[in-house]
């Protein structure tokens, strides 16, 4: 069964949030932004390398939904509408709600859309 929820503690709060709202995680130093498809932004008191364990802990087989895009970003791979080698740019949408486009080098936008097209 797959999980549907995850949870992140730190010392202050606890968040609890259904994984289909996460949109994608951005690093800033040791904290990461997690951004949610209401468009909020919650600060959590981890780097990207521990929010990267955290899914891979919590979730099981659920994280490989979750996937690193270079040195600053996890993207919910459910929610990629875009990938734009050429401008170096990620967009990722419910093509409803959002639209959020991320700088991305060239070479993690190859590396992510061969992974993609390999899958299916």
């Amino acid at each position: 069964m797959e999980k549907q929820w995850i949870y992140f503690n730190s010392r202050d709060k606890l968040i609890r949030i259904n994984i289909r709202n996460i949109v994608y995680f951005e690093s800033d130093g040791n904290y990461t932004y997690m951004i949610t498809t209401n468009k909020h932004k919650s600060c959590l008191s981890m780097n990207l390398s521990h929010t990267e364990s955290a899914l891979a802990q919590q979730l099981d087989v659920t994280a490989r939904q979750f996937m690193r895009v270079g040195k600053r970003f996890i993207i919910n791979m459910k929610y990629i509408y875009q990938i734009d080698t050429l401008k170096q740019v990620l967009l990722l949408s419910d093509c409803y709600n959002f639209l959020f486009q991320l700088p991305i080098s060239k070479e993690a936008l190859r590396a992510m859309k061969s992974i993609i097209t390999n899958k299916e």
